[in-house]
């Protein structure tokens, strides 16, 4: 029988995005009100952090730590479990010359470093005009520039089990793209396509977060169709789970069991007609898969602090 994705979590977000799973608990960004959150499954609480700027991706450190990426700058803060935020430090602004783009999705590649994308925020413009890029962060090498096409929404950023490979899409083209990628040089090379058009249907589908299970197949949340698609390592489709709101946007894997796929929904760009119609828009949608399929992302490497990388 096909799985479908069910209610978990009803919630209200804008743009829900950037989910993962880790220490017990999903955790995920409301970017737009600028809110990092985080749910225990059986639990009927949401710990939400309250911070500065909207807040595109993050991710969690070795030492405990979460590393912010907001929407002009790296940063990390330490995470109070009565909802401080504490010692909220700048790594690097990000674009500072360009106030046009914020930060957008981004996770850590195998190795421990931070890899994130940019968008275009001038929604008039963003098919014509390419100002997003994506970019490498570490503590012992900063920040640098993937050498990677200029792209309107950075999105579907995931790695190979092996750490070799890096998917990518710029949302607006409809297609999901891969490269060789190396993380101590930052070097990327032989971009070629993974899934050409993600369009399957007669619905609207554009290319949003993605990960990478255990089997090293990719999951893709399609914005505008309500769904997540299992690409096998060729490109082919596996598997589509559909949820009953049309912004799927991030999925996860991860539980207890590393059975469960989590994922986030938003109500942009919906009118209130489209609310009434899809009302549970902006909530947690799951489902157990048949096996444990969770592979854990990297924590960020900060065993290393040095000063002397902060800007």
């Amino acid at each position: 029988m096909p799985l479908s994705l069910e209610l978990r979590l009803e919630q209200d977000a804008f743009l829900g995005e950037g989910v993962q799973w880790r220490n017990g608990r999903w955790w995920w960004t409301d970017i737009e009100n600028s809110r990092l959150q985080a749910w225990a499954p059986g639990s009927t609480a949401v710990q939400r952090w309250a911070l500065s700027d909207r807040l595109g991706c993050f991710v969690h450190t070795r030492s405990g730590r979460v590393l912010l990426g907001l929407a002009k700058r790296l940063a990390w803060c330490r995470l109070g479990e009565d909802g401080a935020v504490q010692g909220l430090q700048t790594l690097t602004p990000v674009d500072a010359g360009e106030p046009r783009t914020r930060v957008n999705d981004g996770r850590t590649d195998r190795r421990g470093y931070f890899v994130f994308g940019t968008l275009n925020e001038a929604h008039e413009m963003r098919a014509t005009t390419r100002i997003g890029s994506f970019y490498q962060y570490s503590l012992r090498h900063g920040l640098r520039r993937l050498a990677l096409p200029a792209v309107s929404i950075a999105n579907s950023i995931c790695f190979s089990l092996d750490g070799r490979t890096m998917y990518f899409s710029d949302t607006l083209s409809q297609q999901i793209q891969q490269c060789d990628y190396d993380a101590e040089s930052a070097q990327v090379a032989n971009i070629r396509p993974f899934v050409q058009h993600v369009q399957m249907d007669s619905q609207e589908a554009w290319p949003d977060g993605a990960v990478i299970d255990s089997e090293g197949c990719l999951w893709n949340a399609q914005w505008g169709a309500g769904r997540v698609v299992r690409y096998a390592p060729n490109g082919e489709v596996m598997q589509v789970l559909n949820a009953d709101a049309p912004h799927t946007s991030c999925p996860a894997l991860g539980g207890e069991d590393g059975r469960q796929i989590i994922v986030t929904t938003a109500r942009q760009e919906m009118s209130r007609e489209a609310l009434l119609e899809k009302p549970l828009s902006g909530s947690l949608f799951g489902a157990t898969l048949p096996s444990a399929l969770a592979v854990a992302d990297a924590l960020f490497d900060d065993d290393n602090d040095d000063d002397e990388k902060i800007a």
